[in-house]
């Protein structure tokens, strides 16, 4: 009888693996629910609330001599929801995630909990189906409708999507970038949302991971979760490709439409005859970029760096601004391979680690020396040459085997594995001399942005739960980890036989090192315009003409301005704002003035609860809002970064970049500072000049902060590392709190010289 039983059982567990029962099938929705935009529930904010907002704002810009009618507003232009394929894989229960998080609830959070003045959301292309993308048009018009009178609205809506590439090599890796359309009528947005050909839309447009078949049933309670994923990835495959010989303004709306290349995706838009923004994100984030990538290709004139006039400084996945000289790998000379590079002051390359962790293990398996350090040498060959896979070479490591390897040790919240030459600096500091009339540079306004994906804008309010306001996420038992990871291989002293090839076979998601990026994973950054109305004409036109800075979350208010730039007619002087690109003939002046964020009040303001439910207040905003007092925190200094771009070709960039070039204690009583400089030497260096500052505030908690939280001994080596698990290892009340100087950057002012 017992094994009749036994029989039975398995019978049954098959039928419900097959899927072949019918009543089942219907009744527990086997085959999965769409799941939609949601249904948006809060209201307009009081327009008393945004009066007092803007009269707080113009007493600081008063008591720092700035004209009281201008304003600085605030806002978060890259959003995900659980129409991105990573964001619903990780809102899944077996990740520790709280269920799905529509387009409404990017809405309602916008305006209540972090109180944005403007944001977007901007899902991955390369999950955005026909319909996806009709439900976003309708649910971001149905947001902005609630803004009230659109002369004076209490926040502004855009819509856009994420061009999501990513390539396998340096040479054919160009990264993510935002493409943001200023209306919401039709006529102005794409037909369809542009996905990035190659890994991201094989990756994206199918499931990132291959979740179990049997998943529902080890997980019954939450069952209709995983079926929901499974039907969400079906609707995307089922979309068809569109053919790549029409032209985007021929194609049909039903199809799954991808470019490239950035120039090919500026092409297709173009084609469309609309306007928009492109705007690059996450450049330096190794976590997807190649070892070796560099931004020199993307100043071909086929690849159209001249639209990207903004880009984003930094994220919830760290800070892309600052160049280093040390190098992950070195490549060789063929542009196919590479060698690893010995370690430096404030830098150990992750392939030397793995050469290291193998040398390790091999002493103290009482091998010869002369045998480790051959494997080592080995190791460290194989691992510079993998790309972001390096750490599938090592059996049975952990993430503290790796120590801070492959970090910036010296960097303001720097992403995970930082690719210096695809960081902003850099970026700012090449030349294209292809055509030696016109030599190519990027043209940059800086921005910040969340990045989030659990439908939260503007996260970076209060360092608070960091399962909610960060991407952390990750299995919450042991059992769990090991269904999602597989059971891990025992430690060898020996690299595993992993190579190149096998890796080609492989998608995306399986080759990072997702457990080590947690500890990267902190609160969002802002983007902030200056403006003289609310308007959504007045904020796209600040975008577009780089009035803008960005912020690594706080509110902190900030001018820069060139007070002695030529008149347009030729005769005097006037201010150009952040931004600017001006020639002159005389050494250029400076002015900056800045203020620091408001200090914050535990929980959400008054007006919050006549808006929204209390059940979806806490839904959303876990009880913690944007809540400022009336006491702000003091900047301390004012930092400059002088950049001489490139005058020649191979000239090197390390000598170009000069951070920090001037420093200023900032007299800071409450009301911020007011600061001056000129640079004397322009005019006898004879080379144009790039100019941005920083305005630094004191030192406040940061979620992840410390990133992989480091242990170093008197000579500065990293002896251990604390990680920040984005798993049941770090507890999710530790919120993984350091203090740091949360900071503004303006945008450049681009200073040419008359030749």
């Amino acid at each position: 009888m017992r094994r009749i039983l036994i029989g039975v059982g398995v019978l049954v567990l098959i039928l419900l693996g097959l899927g072949i029962t019918a009543y089942g099938a219907a009744s527990w929705d086997w085959f999965g629910r769409t799941r939609g935009a949601g249904t948006i529930e809060g209201r307009a904010v009081p327009a008393e609330v945004i009066a007092a907002r803007g009269q707080a704002q113009a007493t600081a810009a008063s008591a720092l001599g700035q004209p009281a009618d201008e304003r600085v507003l605030f806002g978060d232009l890259h959003v995900h929801t659980t129409f991105s394929t990573d964001a619903f894989m990780w809102s899944l229960p077996l990740f520790g995630g709280e269920g799905v998080h529509p387009l409404a609830d990017a809405c309602d959070f916008a305006r209540y909990c972090s109180q944005l003045d403007f944001f977007a959301v901007t899902d991955h292309a390369e999950a955005i189906t026909p319909a996806r993308w009709q439900e976003t048009r309708e649910s971001i018009r149905q947001c902005n409708a609630i803004s009230g009178d659109p002369q004076s609205p209490d926040m502004v809506s855009f819509i856009g999507f994420e061009w999501s590439q990513v390539g396998r090599t340096p040479a054919d890796h160009y990264g993510h970038k935002n493409v943001i359309f200023p209306g919401l009528d039709d006529e102005g947005l794409a037909q369809r949302a542009i996905a990035a050909a190659g890994v991201a839309s094989a990756t994206l447009r199918g499931s990132p991971l291959q979740l179990n078949r049997w998943l529902p049933f080890l997980d019954w309670r939450h069952h209709q979760d995983y079926f929901d994923f499974a039907h969400y990835t079906r609707e995307i495959r089922d979309v068809p490709e569109c053919a790549q010989d029409t032209p985007s303004n021929e194609l049909p709306a039903n199809c799954f439409e991808s470019a490239a290349t950035p120039g090919e995706l500026v092409e297709r838009l173009d084609q469309q005859h609309l306007n928009y923004l492109l705007i690059p994100h996450g450049t330096s984030w190794g976590f997807y970029t190649p070892p070796g990538t560099t931004f020199d290709k993307q100043l071909r004139a086929e690849e159209h760096p001249e639209r990207q006039v903004l880009i984003e400084i930094m994220s919830g996945h760290g800070n892309s601004e600052e160049f280093r000289s040390w190098q992950d790998v070195i490549p060789n000379a063929d542009g196919t391979s590479a060698t690893c590079p010995s370690p430096s002051a404030n830098y150990e390359p992750a392939c030397w680690r793995a050469g290291e962790i193998i040398r390790e293990r091999c002493l103290a398996a009482h091998e010869p020396a002369a045998s480790c350090e051959a494997r080592a040498v080995e190791t460290r060959l194989r691992a510079a040459n993998l790309g972001v896979a390096y750490h599938l070479l090592i059996d049975g490591e952990s993430p503290e085997d790796w120590l801070d390897s492959g970090q910036c040790r010296d960097c303001f919240v720097p992403p995970f594995n930082h690719r210096p030459r695809t960081s902003v600096q850099y970026g700012l500091a090449i030349t294209n001399f292809d055509d030696p009339q016109h030599w190519r540079r990027f043209r940059w306004g800086f921005i910040g942005s969340s990045d989030n994906h659990r439908a939260r804008p503007g996260t970076g309010f209060k360092p608070y739960d960091r399962m909610r306001t960060t991407e952390a996420a990750g299995a919450q038992t042991d059992e769990w980890r090991t269904r999602i990871l597989g059971p891990q291989p025992p430690a060898t002293d020996r690299p595993n036989e992993l190579t190149q090839e096998e890796l080609m076979t492989r998608s995306g998601f399986q080759l990072t090192e997702g457990e080590r990026q947690a500890s990267f994973f902190t609160t969002g950054s802002l983007a902030a315009v200056h403006v003289e109305g609310r308007t959504r004409a007045e904020i796209y036109a600040a975008l577009q003409r780089r009035e803008v800075y960005a912020t690594s979350g706080p509110r902190i208010l900030l001018w820069f301005d060139l007070l002695n730039a030529p008149a347009e007619s030729g005769r005097g002087t006037r201010n150009a704002a952040m931004g600017s690109e001006v020639t002159m003939t005389q050494a250029p002046r400076f002015r900056v003035r800045a203020a620091g964020e408001f200090k914050q009040n535990p929980g959400c303001p008054d007006f919050t609860a006549q808006g929204m439910s209390a059940e979806r207040l806490e839904h959303l905003c876990g009880g913690e809002c944007y809540n400022p007092t009336s006491e702000r925190l003091h900047i301390t200094r004012i930092e400059v970064v002088r950049i001489r771009p490139q005058i020649r070709p191979g000239e090197d960039v390390a000598t170009l970049i000069e951070d920090v070039w001037r420093s200023f204690p900032c007299n800071d009583v409450g009301q911020g500072c007011t600061v001056e400089f000129t640079d004397p030497s322009f005019v006898g260096g004879r080379r144009d000049a790039v100019y941005y500052v920083r305005a630094i505030q004191e030192p406040t908690p940061r979620i992840n902060g410390g990133q992989l939280r480091s242990t170093r001994d008197a000579e500065g080596r990293t002896t251990a590392v604390n990680p920040c698990h984005g798993d049941y290892r770090t507890s999710r009340t530790d919120q993984c709190l350091t203090n740091v100087e949360e900071r503004a950057w303006a945008s450049p002012i681009y200073v040419s010289a008359r030749r």
